[in-house]
């Protein structure tokens, strides 16, 4: 039974403007953008609203780097987004940016409002600074070792690995990801949104049902450690909205950032007539939805509901958290080719299959997926062109060649029709609970049956067999109208498919399979055409080739007697690193273990510096390594790359550094 009509609103997480979109963001776009599609078929009213998040000091570096404006930057990534993001079929309605009028009157209005409530505090602190650059570092451009469970290689603001936050001088042994220099502390005057005046209020908020069993229990550990009051201002130089009573400083990104939400329903108001206070207002009756990745669960469950109550006005319905992709069950990986960028996929495979793919392995809590490509062929090859587009297939060209095109006028098995019919409550209620995986087992499961009836009806015999045709008409008739089902069933996954075959069915835009769904009898459909192609695993190895930096290693034996040329040298893939760990390697004399940061990854090399350098003067400082070095299986371990350096040896050895400003990753040219 179809239920009231609702209204929601839903927002993914608002994508960083300072790089393209990934396969890693794809995760939440395709399980939001489902999960909105599915609300919209069923007749609700549906708004889905994003933006791209543009303030703060890596887009003012980039930008920098790149020498032009912050604006020019953000206008250029935003298109990227845009064009990426419509072609994976993700239907904003509307997709702004967190630097637009309305965004910054947000802000300082939510920031007023907190201030008058004394929920504001300006505070003198201590920063760490920069003093090669002469700036204060943001949080997420200090590394250093976590002051709780010892982690290497952390944010400044929390740490991956235990789950801890805490102020970034309290981070042990610091470094600047701006300049590589160790940071220096330095008093600056900030403003603070006082969380910790929220501890009850949010304690009362997380057990109300809005999150998930394992999200509250995280929350529970935050909340009985204390809650940290939050410095919601940065200090100049810095892209993004000035205070208007406080010259010089400017909100904190993550503070404008949620906001964009706001903000971007507002742009949607404007547009269509929308009445904001029914969905923002304290007495909004509009739900409210967050989809997000697990990394920023804390803003979003602390600081958010924090904020938005203490402004007077409606906090989350629920804020729902899914975890992190893997590819092939390791971290992406740029060098592997592994770290895949939406346009690269683009570029080679159908974003059809990306999207039924996660959706088969989406359900609704925080676990990690992985896309394992060998699974990614099978599954996709198998269920949508081997069981739900073979049904189209096996019997439209019988009605079109031998029937003009036209249905038969009954069913010769209405009660299996009813049957696929039954089966759409529970199909929507996994759609409904994010359920997605067991939702595209109910279709499989429901599309072998439909294949079942036509291997045991076999049309291609009916065809040879003279005086068979209103039977031939009749059981491609029912096989057709067991596929319109299925594609209704699954639209919210796979809109494009379903947007084809309403087109080959000849039926206007189809609303969710319900009681009062008719079967298609005496119908005339269209030619049919290939709906959807089996995926070329040779497509797949060429997007993995294209992701790579590079496709080959360096010779395994060179002799530096000989000559090379130009295009042997350019299979180097020589990469900045930054050490992150350097310790000595008991048993040898000249080599020291070295962790390195590239960037997206980390690698373990052994490099025989020991003589020339002391292990502890070592992490923090900017190296070249060759990153697609083939490993090296040493009895003291795997060597997974090697570092530069000049010199005749022993202690004359110097490592080869790069340029102040350069960061891990950066290819060296």
């Amino acid at each position: 039974m179809q239920a009231l009509r609702r209204r929601l609103l839903v927002t993914s997480a608002l994508p960083y403007a300072n790089g393209p979109i990934h396969l890693g963001h794809l995760v939440e776009y395709i399980q939001t953008d489902i999960w909105v599609r599915y609300h919209k078929l069923r007749g609700h009213e549906c708004w889905y609203v994003c933006a791209d998040d543009t303030h703060g000091t890596p887009i003012m570096l980039r930008a920098q780097q790149e020498g032009i404006l912050p604006e020019q930057l953000i206008e250029h990534i935003g298109a990227e987004h845009r064009a990426d993001f419509a072609e994976f079929d993700i239907g904003f309605d509307c997709y702004y940016s967190t630097h637009s009028p309305e965004n910054r009157e947000l802000a300082e209005w939510m920031y007023r409002r907190l201030k008058e409530a004394g929920y504001i505090e300006k505070r003198t602190i201590v920063q760490l600074y920069d003093p090669v650059k002469k700036m204060f570092l943001p949080d997420r451009f200090i590394r250093g070792e976590c002051p709780r469970c010892g982690a290497k290689d952390q944010y400044g603001d929390n740490c991956e690995v235990c789950g801890a936050t805490y102020s970034p001088t309290e981070l042990r042994n610091p470094v600047s990801m701006v300049s590589g220099a160790r940071p220096v502390e330095k008093e600056t005057e900030h403003y603070f949104f006082t969380l910790s005046k929220f501890q009850e209020f949010l304690r009362e908020w997380v057990h109300q049902g809005h999150l998930q069993p394992e999200v509250v229990h995280k929350v529970d550990e935050w909340l009985k450690a204390g809650l940290r009051d939050w410095d919601i201002t940065r200090d100049a130089p810095y892209f993004g909205f000035e205070i208007p009573d406080a010259p010089g400083k400017f909100f904190y990104v993550w503070l404008d950032a949620p906001i964009g939400y706001i903000a971007s329903f507002k742009r949607l108001c404007q547009e269509r007539g929308l009445d904001f206070q029914e969905y923002f207002g304290s007495q909004a009756s509009a739900e409210l939805y967050h989809f997000i990745g697990k990394d920023i669960v804390y803003f979003h469950v602390l600081f958010w509901p924090a904020m938005l109550h203490g402004a007077g006005l409606r906090t989350p319905s629920a804020v729902f958290a899914h975890g992190f992709l893997t590819i092939d069950g390791a971290k992406m990986s740029k060098s592997r080719g592994t770290f895949i960028q939406a346009r690269t996929y683009l570029n080679h495979l159908d974003p059809q299959y990306l999207r039924y793919y996660f959706a088969a392995k989406l359900g609704p809590g925080v676990d990690d997926i992985d896309l394992n490509f060998d699974d990614f062929c099978q599954r996709v090859n198998a269920d949508l062109v081997g069981k739900v587009v073979n049904i189209a297939s096996r019997c439209a060209g019988f009605i079109t060649q031998r029937f003009a095109g036209r249905l038969a006028e009954a069913l010769p098995d209405p009660d299996l029709f009813q049957r696929f019919l039954a089966a759409a409550e529970g199909i929507a209620e996994l759609y409904e609970s994010r359920e997605f995986g067991k939702a595209m087992r109910e279709i499989m499961a429901l599309a072998d049956l439909a294949n079942q009836y036509i291997d045991a009806k076999k049309p291609w015999v009916l065809a040879k067999e003279p005086g068979k045709e209103p039977e031939l008409q009749a059981v491609c008739t029912q096989g057709l109208n067991l596929y319109r089902l299925l594609i209704g069933y699954l639209k919210p996954t796979l809109p494009r498919l379903a947007r084809d075959s309403e087109a080959f069915l000849n039926l206007y835009e189809q609303s969710w399979p319900g009681a009062s769904t008719q079967p298609l009898l005496g119908h005339k459909i269209q030619e049919f055409k290939p709906l959807i192609r089996r995926v070329d695993p040779d497509r797949i190895a060429a997007m993995l080739a294209a992701s790579r930096e590079s496709l080959a290693g360096p010779p395994e034996n060179p002799k530096t007697s000989e000559l090379i040329d130009y295009a042997d040298f350019a299979r180097l893939d020589l990469r900045v690193a930054r050490i992150v760990q350097a310790e000595v390697v008991e048993g040898s004399d000249k080599l020291l273990k070295l962790l390195l940061d590239l960037g997206d990854e980390t690698r373990t090399v052994f490099a025989g510096i020991k003589e020339a350098y002391a292990p502890e003067t070592l992490p923090g400082r900017l190296v070249v390594m060759v990153a697609n070095l083939k490993p090296r299986k040493m009895r003291f371990g795997v060597s997974e790359g090697m570092v530069l350096a000049a010199g005749p040896g022993g202690k004359e050895i110097f490592l080869i550094a790069p340029d102040i400003g350069a960061q891990p990753g950066m290819p060296v040219k």
